[in-house]
């Protein structure tokens, strides 16, 4: 989940690792730190806290202005606290050898009983990386040898780069389960990253490892190995501009990407509708979703329109379960969905579902991500780089792609009427982005500490997501029941400190819906609707009420959504929180 960079070329290392390290920050903002080669020796600094600290310790300390090579990270927390010492990079008993790394070593308890004689001065999983190769060049191995040696004892999953004085002019590279590209800077030299939107600054051209290669980069040339042979592999053009990652003007990234949906959604069905006829989605008898979190939720609303539309019995799973579970995946369908697409549960359970016979079609932002590569059928949701931990752009994207899906599993053709009323989703939700009351609702939302969040049939996926979405950022406890379970057990919660959010367009089943919306107002519980506009006289007085265009029954998750993702950010933003950077949270998460 951490974020790593190396540089390596005829300018100044600093100038593209810090920069990158920003870009990254996402990733992880626990702590930071750098080490570059100068003069023939490794520097290292580090800090716990945001890149801002980091660099700041820079201009305090006696650390070189200049060098050719270095590598940086920004750490998301698994082994140890956050802390200066905890931070990367990790050294060797020498500090020649300087590693940084994303991911979990499983074996570092072992490995560190094997180097009881070494001195560990961190409690991270890392530390015992560049001790290994410390070993292994004890025995009179070059730096190549000993990395590829030392790689073969360490079990789990990893993005790994060294530096080391030893051989001061290339970057030790290695990949397992972790994502780490190399981004090719044409005349200057190259950079590597474990998340091509860090790279856009500087290039659009970068080559993916995949699992289990190693990149050796030098000034003038990149060497891959797999299995110690040298493989080629050729670049890939990225589409994305640097504008796309950058703020325009907003105060959060947040809110700049909850703005761009109504372009996402047209961009994300223009590219797909663009290539409908060569869309062939594999054979099946069984059809399965998996997904994490928000593409979870996404994949709920999915599986409706799977059910509603192509008449198609769906399962769906979170991924970090299916992994685990004994399935029979001969002749099935796993729709996988990943907005990096490295996220780890997800990419487990595809593995684990292709040895067993499946089909995978992969719903994915991120083009030459993991997922894209070992999916059989890729569709690209092309919501651009997301920046925000909280998934807001990426959500609407997926539900673009996963209608259209259905659409075509169904048989139906591009011009279909459920396409036309897609074509107009993009103006509703810029309709209610221009003139809506969600941030009046803030300071009030704020004052709750516990939610229940409520809908039926397609509603209540979209219920899910806005709970997560309140958790995530304002840090405010909040559950979704479908409503109908609320007198199963959840409704002996309702009082006046308990705030209730339905989410009920005026659809074929709002009168159900409605009829629990009475319940919890009968019960003095304070009750927050997302309504069809033209419809909120059918409400109760005390009933505040975010109204929505209306659209299809079918169609409505898109802008229902909205209005919660609004609510959340605003109430965050409201409370103070770091709304694009939350707690304890990083935006890929490639570990278990």
């Amino acid at each position: 989940m951490c974020g790593i960079v190396g540089f390596i070329g005829k300018s100044n290392a600093l100038h593209f690792v810090i920069p990158a390290l920003y870009r990254l920050e996402y990733r992880g903002y626990d702590s930071a730190g750098i080490s570059v080669i100068h003069n023939g020796r490794v520097f290292v600094a580090k800090k716990k806290g945001k890149i801002s600290a980091l660099t700041t310790y820079l201009s305090e300390v006696n650390f070189p202005s200049y060098a050719n090579l270095g590598i940086g990270h920004t750490r998301w927390a698994t082994h140890g606290e956050p802390s200066d010492y905890n931070a990367h990079p990790h050294t060797d008993s020498t500090g020649e050898i300087s590693v940084i790394h994303n991911g979990i070593i499983e074996n570092f308890l072992q490995i560190k009983n094997q180097l009881k004689h070494h001195s560990f001065v961190s409690e991270t999983d890392t530390e015992v990386i560049p001790h290994l190769i410390e070993e292994e060049m004890k025995k009179g191995k070059d730096p190549e040898t000993a990395f590829l040696d030392a790689l073969e004892k360490i079990e789990g999953s990893y993005a790994i780069v060294m530096i080391t004085s030893k051989d001061p002019n290339k970057i030790f590279c290695a990949r397992k389960r972790s994502p780490l590209v190399v981004g090719i800077i044409d005349g200057v030299g190259y950079i590597v990253s474990s998340d091509i939107p860090s790279l856009v600054t500087f290039t659009k051209k970068v080559i993916p490892l995949d699992d289990d290669e190693v990149a050796i980069v030098s000034f003038d040339d990149v060497k891959f190995l797999k299995n110690r042979q040298r493989i080629y592999k050729q670049p890939i053009e990225i589409k994305w501009d640097i504008q796309e990652a950058e703020k325009g003007g907003y105060r959060h990234f947040m809110l700049k990407e909850i703005m761009e949906q109504p372009h996402v959604v047209e961009d994300t069905m223009h590219e797909i509708l663009s290539v409908w006829d060569e869309i062939v989605v594999p054979k099946y008898s069984k059809i399965l979703i998996t997904a994490c979190g928000t593409s979870f939720h996404a994949g709920a609303v999915g599986r409706i329109w799977f059910e509603s539309i192509a008449r198609k019995e769906v399962d769906i799973e979170y991924a970090s379960e299916l992994r685990y579970k004994d399935k029979d995946f001969q002749d099935s369908l796993i729709i996988s969905i990943s907005q990096s697409g490295e996220t780890a549960d997800t990419l487990e359970a595809v593995r684990i579902a292709k040895e067993k016979g499946a089909k995978v079609v992969g719903l994915v932002n991120v083009l030459g991500s993991s997922l894209s590569r070992e999916a059989d059928l890729v569709i690209h949701t092309n919501a651009g780089p997301e920046i925000g931990v909280a998934a807001t752009k990426t959500f609407s994207a997926q539900l673009t792609a996963l209608l259209l899906l259905a659409l075509k599993l169904a048989g139906f053709q591009k011009s279909h009427k459920i396409v036309d009323e897609l074509r107009r989703i993009p103006e509703k939700i810029d309709r209610f982005l221009s003139k809506n009351n969600v941030q009046d609702l803030a300071e009030e939302v704020a004052t709750f500490k516990n939610a229940l969040y409520l809908g039926r049939w397609i509603s209540y996926p979209v219920a899910e997501e806005g709970a997560l979405k309140l958790k995530e950022i304002s840090y405010i406890h909040a559950e979704a029941y479908p409503s109908g379970e609320m007198k199963h057990g959840p409704i002996a919660l309702i009082s006046q400190d308990m705030l209730s959010v339905f989410v009920m367009p005026y659809d074929r089943i709002f009168k159900k819906t409605f009829s629990n919306l009475q319940e919890v107002i009968a019960r003095k519980g304070k009750v927050i609707s997302v309504i069809t506009q033209g419809y909120e006289n059918l409400l109760p007085a005390e009933v505040i009420k975010i109204s929505i265009p209306q659209t299809d029954d079918l169609l409505s998750p898109f802008v229902s959504v909205i209005p919660l993702q609004l609510l959340s950010y605003h109430t965050a933003v409201y409370l103070g929180h770091d709304v694009d950077q939350p707690r304890n949270l990083a935006k890929s998460v490639t570990v278990e």
